[in-house]
């Protein structure tokens, strides 16, 4: 069995969609034997996970699956061991470097949060 690392990706539609495009890219760990089986693996989780659901206010809110939109196959399983790459070249190299600050700081934030919130639960 090989490990492998998967794109999914949602579309979030709120209400009645009358908003700013909204999508949710997630990486998962998948387990497979081969590549093909890892991507139907990662596909089938994605149309399961997609739906429809109440959220606050009474208001619908609805997941559409759209595509595992990369795949990758993970050749060791170490301690800083690289899992993704990508290049990105923004047209304002100065913005992009802080909205990179600005989201690392709000991930390490809501990761802090769900670390305390699984403590309290032990």
């Amino acid at each position: 069995m090989n490990w492998y690392i998967a794109k999914l990706v949602f579309q979030v539609i709120s209400g009645d969609g009358l908003h700013a495009p909204q999508f949710d890219e997630q990486w998962r760990l998948i387990k497979a034997d081969e590549i093909i089986w890892a991507h139907e693996k990662a596909r089938v989780l994605g149309w399961l996970e997609q739906g429809r659901f109440d959220a606050e206010h009474q208001r619908k809110v609805e997941w559409r699956f759209i595509e595992v939109a990369e795949i990758q196959q993970i050749t060791t399983m170490e301690d800083g061991v690289q899992l993704y790459s990508t290049t990105e070249e923004p047209p304002d190299a100065n913005a992009y470097v802080e909205l990179v600050r600005i989201r690392g700081q709000k991930s390490l934030g809501l990761a802090q949060n769900r670390e305390l919130e699984l403590l309290g639960r032990a």
